[in-house]
């Protein structure tokens, strides 16, 4: 298949980098090298800010309506490529091919939102005590903005970040993670195309040390990330020193409470696809799930049914149901937990890891369900592993499901199954999660409301919706007096 050249978008031009070498690989074959290039140097990093800061004032000028016009057109763009770069996706990230087309035509409908939020009401009239006077409340801009994204949502995530600074009237540094360059010079590829003008959104791929001179850079004015709590927080940390303000999107370790009164057969399928799909590798995906002891055995029997029937196997297959994890230290990571587990748990479905030569040699790994021990449910239970792996615990009442819900330092999405309305108000109300489904599955977010969690899952405010302005705009108060 075709190698694609990894190239970086600086200031309204495609170039080659400066930086270390980056071969991208696709994780179902990894012997299949989908980019290669040079990833971006320190030089480039600064080349991006100086073109970002040449072009804030221009772009911050020019009338919302045009700003979003050429999102409108982007989105157009995109979605005539749809299949086409859900296709790439797929072969790039791992996804499976319907969800990857799936999150490629989700990104246009981003930023055709974000397009017309911004003819909404952005600032307000109020009185005041002093005669003659009113007094204003306007948004603008907050300047230059970083923007670091991850693997699982490479079109996605980088839209719901993106199309929101932009339209409001920022300029961009922008690092997606490194094993998704190739979606990431799509979605820029779309802006350049829509008429997007130079310098207002630049595009450096690299590795981790990109992203650090991004951070650490003079000339940025606000941060966005999405990652792990402990590189967030370490973002944060060195931003707040500095005044800089950070939004960040950060872990989880998302449960589904099971109660007595659910429906079994909605119940099952909805924590199936919310633990399995994308191989779990979502920030929202259900890894700890919490049942009833009274349909708890019945339960177990069809969620295993229901795992062992899984499809695993080339992301690109339209029959897959689970693709392969990210990369090799992935997949060795979730294995070598998977190998703990056995000792540790009560293994409900655990298959062998896939011997050499099994789906080609790529980074799968078979969905696995443990019962964990109530007196020690080790880290299966606490730690944010990215994989398609279920732990599970008994309860005997709704008051102890909710618990165990908020026995985590996580707070970013639950799912709760009930038929009962008071027992689905009483979780609304008591769980802490900044995402609840009530017979749904835990993974899954809409673009016009508010997205984010609390506790460890979050700093900042929130993102998508009307919410998303809230970081890329600062408010100013002004006194008006003829």
């Amino acid at each position: 298949m075709t190698v694609i050249a990894l190239r970086h978008f600086i200031d309204g031009t495609w170039v080659e980098g400066g930086g270390e070498a980056l071969v991208d690989v696709n994780p179902s074959r990894p012997s299949d090298i989908v980019a290669e290039g040079a990833g971006a140097s320190d030089a480039d990093v600064d080349r991006a800010y100086a073109a970002a800061r040449a072009a804030f004032d221009g772009w911050r000028r020019m009338p919302a309506r045009a700003r979003a016009g050429i999102l409108l057109r982007a989105a157009d763009i995109i979605e005539a490529h749809r299949d086409e770069w859900g296709r790439e996706l797929a072969r790039e990230e791992g996804k499976t091919l319907a969800e990857a087309i799936a999150e490629t035509g989700h990104s246009a409908n981003i930023l055709r939102f974000h397009a017309q939020e911004v003819e909404r009401q952005s600032g307000g009239v109020f009185e005041s005590p002093t005669p003659g006077e009113r007094i204003l409340v306007i948004r603008r801009p907050v300047g230059v903005v970083g923007a670091i994204t991850p693997f699982n949502f490479p079109i996605s995530i980088p839209a719901w970040k993106l199309a929101p600074a932009l339209v409001w009237g920022n300029t961009v540094v922008w690092k997606p993670a490194t094993f998704v360059p190739v979606l990431a010079m799509r979605f820029a590829e779309a802006l350049e195309q829509a008429g997007l003008p130079r310098g207002v959104l630049n595009l450096v791929n690299g590795t981790a040390a990109v992203g650090e001179a991004i951070v650490s850079h003079p000339d940025v004015d606000a941060v966005t990330f999405t990652g792990s709590t402990k590189v967030g927080r370490i973002i944060a940390a060195q931003l707040a020193a500095r005044g800089v303000p950070f939004q960040g999107e950060l872990g989880g370790k998302n449960a589904s409470l099971v109660l007595a009164d659910a429906d079994l057969d909605v119940a099952v399928e909805q924590v199936a696809i919310g633990a399995f799909r994308a191989a779990g590798q979502k920030c929202t995906a259900t890894s700890r799930v919490i049942v009833h002891h009274a349909v708890a055995d019945e339960f177990l029997r069809r969620l295993a049914a229901r795992t062992e029937r899984m499809v695993v196997g080339d992301a690109e297959d339209e029959a897959v149901e689970v693709g392969p994890v990210v990369d090799g230290s992935a997949r060795d990571r979730v294995a070598a937990a998977i190998a703990r587990a056995r000792t540790t748990a009560t293994a409900v479905v655990a298959p062998e890891p896939y011997a050499a030569g099994d789906l080609d040699d790529g980074y799968f790994i078979a969905p696995s369900v443990f019962e964990l021990h109530e007196d020690d449910p080790g880290e299966l239970w606490t730690e944010e592993l990215f994989g398609p792996v279920i732990g599970v615990r008994r309860v005997s009442s709704t008051e102890a499901g909710i618990a165990l819900v908020n026995d985590s330092d996580y707070g970013l999405s639950t799912a709760v199954f009930t038929t009962g309305l008071a027992d689905a108000l009483s979780a609304i109300e008591d769980i802490r999660a900044g995402v609840v489904h009530i017979n749904s599955a835990s993974a899954g977010a809409d673009l016009h409301v508010p997205f984010g969690g609390s506790g460890a899952s979050a700093l900042g405010p929130k993102e998508q919706g009307a919410a998303a302005r809230e970081f890329f705009t600062e408010t100013a108060t002004v006194y008006l007096k003829g």
